[in-house]
């Protein structure tokens, strides 16, 4: 059965393989992508959405922008992990794909209305705009399949010693969300960790003989180049196509059912996710938090996706 999603993103060079992979994926239909702050200004990453869907042939699928700020606090934008552009690396032709003229948290709302099936929401960035979406109509819950998200941790964190960039970048809309009655899917950076793009893999997407395979391989390379840069990784994790894949299988990821806290006021842990497995805090589960994943299936979904994209485009 296929699976509607809208992903809602900050693109960002793991935000760009995720929407490849949920736009070619025959498990998953695409019905939008909405963008929000966060790696870089809303004015970026929604000029990167078109960029990407403009180089993969994405011709289908309306863009939204959404909030250029999180709720509370000033943006911080992560300008050292994916450059000034907030998509550095390969070199884009002009977008000509268009965003529509709807704000996407609107967008979002009158799609849960209009499509005859609940609809599963994929964030791969801050979570402005899910949380805006959940307090604004709080009857679009019952329209939401699930949350499949990426962000936040098990352990340690990646923009502080506690805390995940995306749930940092906006720890109240993150405790919206996870306290909205939704089911909520968490990849964190334990299980994302574990997608690593190794030369191995980039030399797949370069061997594909594509436009869209260079591009590909272009992105990991800058991308390996910064977190060789910032944390002595050698390769870098591909975060976000790990929650694309979680909903187009299951399998894919490994999943533990935890209750999932915000950190909102710790001096040196504010947007740090506490999640109990073991029910230490008495408090019940409200979230499923991926474990593991299967690299071997995972890397096959993704360069199939960018096969069958590239194959469509000129």
């Amino acid at each position: 059965m296929t699976v509607p999603i809208i992903i809602d993103c900050d693109p960002g060079h793991d935000d760009a393989l995720a929407i490849m992979l949920a736009a070619a994926d025959p498990a998953v239909d695409l019905l939008a992508i909405t963008t929000v702050a966060g790696n870089q200004t809303l004015e970026k990453t929604t000029l990167n959405a078109r960029r990407v869907c403009t180089v993969a042939g994405i011709t289908d699928v309306p863009i939204a922008a959404g909030c250029a700020r999180p709720l509370l606090q000033p943006l911080s934008v992560a300008d050292d992990v994916h450059g000034a552009s907030g998509l550095d690396g390969p070199r884009f032709p002009e977008p000509t794909v268009d965003v529509v003229p709807e704000h996407a948290v609107e967008l979002m709302r009158r799609i849960l209305v209009e499509h005859p099936e609940p609809v599963t929401l994929v964030p791969t960035a801050p979570l402005t705009n899910i949380a805006l979406l959940l307090t604004r109509y709080p009857e679009c819950a019952s329209r939401i399949r699930e949350i499949v998200l990426m962000g936040g941790s098990t352990e340690r964190g990646n923009r502080t010693p506690a805390a995940e960039f995306n749930v940092y970048t906006d720890p109240e809309a993150a405790d919206i969300v996870l306290r909205g009655g939704v089911p909520v899917t968490m990849c964190g950076l334990n299980v994302t960790h574990q997608a690593l793009a190794t030369p191995e893999v980039v030399a797949r997407f370069a061997g594909l003989g594509t436009e869209l395979g260079t591009v590909c391989a272009e992105l990991l390379t800058f991308f390996a180049s910064t977190y060789l840069r910032l944390w002595g990784m050698p390769h870098p994790p591909l975060h976000d196509p790990v929650a694309v894949a979680r909903v187009i299988d299951p399998a894919i990821v490994d999943c533990v059912d935890a209750n999932v806290a915000v950190e909102l006021r710790g001096t040196h842990t504010r947007g740090a996710t506490v999640v109990d497995p073991h029910g230490y805090l008495g408090r019940p589960a409200n979230a499923r938090v991926a474990v593991a994943l299967d690299r071997e299936a995972f890397w096959d979904r993704m360069v199939a996706a960018v096969t069958a994209l590239g194959a469509r485009t000129p």
